[in-house]
């Protein structure tokens, strides 16, 4: 058996490459040590076979940003249960089309943005890009959300009318939004700058008990047809 030595070294005779060179390949996922993607170049190998993809280069990996389907019961931004943990090589959604390949770098330091209440489910964003968490914070309020809400209870009269334009929260009167119905149990909700609670709050001054609510849609990001607890990367390019 050779001794160990550093997979950068390694890589470097490979490819014939300096080391700054292989020491990029391998933190953008491009190299192998006995089939499986490594992605220190301080790791140690030995007589593993060790493979550079033909396709690798030394361009800059973008930071990941997540699109997560969070079930009921789990926190979005603080709490027991963070929506963070879910987010894993194994949850990755199936059908994903974003064509991102998927690094473990990619679940360093995700950021949750765009609160969710815990008992409501939906659209989550995580990232680690600042232009997106800088978009979402600084533009939170002006960047339309859209859910749908299962409602029970007998709506009060013109009480689409005022869930639409007339209600307050928080003691400050609510911005005008968009509110209709669905089907006779549930209404959708298209508005800006909404607080945590608000949606409840709002069907309670009409009459109506949230049973349920789900986020489908922050800015022109789409939850789509993907399942409760699976995620998705935002391909590099898609903008909120």
């Amino acid at each position: 058996m050779s001794d160990p030595v550093r997979l950068a070294k390694r890589v470097a005779g490979l490819a014939q490459c300096s080391r700054a060179e292989a020491e990029q390949y391998i933190k953008n996922g491009w190299v192998t040590v006995a089939g499986t993607v490594v992605e220190d170049p301080a790791h140690r190998v030995t007589d593993e076979e060790v493979a550079v993809d033909p396709a690798a280069t030394t361009q800059a990996i973008e930071p990941a940003t997540v699109l997560l389907h969070k079930p009921v019961g789990v926190d979005a931004i603080v709490g027991a249960n963070p929506a963070t943990a879910l987010v894993d090589p194994g949850t990755r959604w199936s059908e994903d089309p974003s064509g991102v390949r998927l690094l473990q770098r990619h679940f360093h330091r995700l950021t949750p943005l765009v609160p969710l209440d815990t008992e409501a489910s939906g659209l989550m964003v995580l990232t680690q890009d600042g232009r997106v968490w800088r978009r979402l914070t600084e533009d939170h309020d002006e960047i339309e959300q859209e859910f749908v809400v299962e409602v029970r209870g007998e709506i009060a009269p013109w009480g689409l009318a005022r869930l639409n334009h007339g209600l307050s929260y928080g003691g400050r009167a609510l911005p005008p939004c968009k509110v209709s119905w669905q089907n006779e149990f549930r209404l959708r909700f298209a508005l800006k700058g909404v607080q945590g609670g608000q949606l409840r709050h709002m069907c309670a001054q009409v009459g109506l008990e949230a049973v349920a609510i789900r986020r489908l849609r922050i800015g022109r990001i789409a939850l789509a047809k993907m399942p409760a607890g699976a995620w998705r990367y935002l391909p590099v390019g898609e903008r909120f």
